[in-house]
């Protein structure tokens, strides 16, 4: 039976949580800062669990990027992959995924971080396969501020894995993860393995 590893990746495949990261390096640390303190009374409301995270993170996301065209929104994905991203892995999970490899598994990476950034690392890595939230893109080619599609958080993993891998009797599911948002899919596995490399 084919085995399909599926990988959240903030927190599971790299150190951190890369949307933070990724502002920082495409806007810099002082408008990351003042970014983030005018959307101070949203990021509250959502730890208290009076704001949905999905909105929050779409209306800072808008905040420091709606507007931008996608080439040059990619070219700065790419930058951050090229110029960040061997400080941002753990050398644990980047062995664990070439041993899969090694064994013929198919590798999907499912996270709640925007694909346009997680594609580079995941290639880099030998990982055809990216599940994330993606991008609105208006008629000319500028993104929107919105997401096109959910949030890829919580049940949504389960329902992105089912859409590209439908019939769940033909594979054996291992999946890697380590938040809150990694649950459903956890348990929706044969094998699973929770902080394995944030120990």
């Amino acid at each position: 039976m084919k085995q399909i590893v599926a990988f959240d990746f903030d927190g599971t495949i790299t150190n951190r949580d890369t949307l933070l990261e990724f502002i920082k390096f495409a806007k810099g640390k002082t408008a990351f800062y003042l970014g983030f303190l005018l959307h101070l009374p949203w990021l509250l409301a959502m730890k208290c669990h009076l704001y949905p995270n999905w909105k929050t993170k779409q209306m800072i996301f808008s905040y420091f990027f709606k507007g931008v065209n996608l080439d040059e929104f990619d070219a700065v994905c790419y930058r951050f992959f090229m110029e960040r991203g061997e400080n941002l892995l753990y050398q644990d999970a980047v062995k664990q995924i070439k041993q899969h490899l090694y064994r013929g598994d198919e590798i999907v990476v499912i996270s709640a971080s925007i694909d346009n950034w997680v594609k580079p690392f995941a290639e880099s890595l030998g990982i055809n396969q990216v599940l994330g939230t993606q991008l609105e893109l208006s008629g000319t080619g500028h993104l929107t501020g919105r997401f096109a599609t959910a949030n890829c958080y919580g049940e949504e993993k389960v329902k992105r894995l089912l859409q590209l891998y439908p019939d769940r009797t033909q594979y054996r599911l291992v999946v890697y993860g380590d938040s809150r948002g990694d649950k459903e899919l956890l348990a929706f596995s044969d094998e699973s393995y929770y902080k394995q490399f944030n120990r």
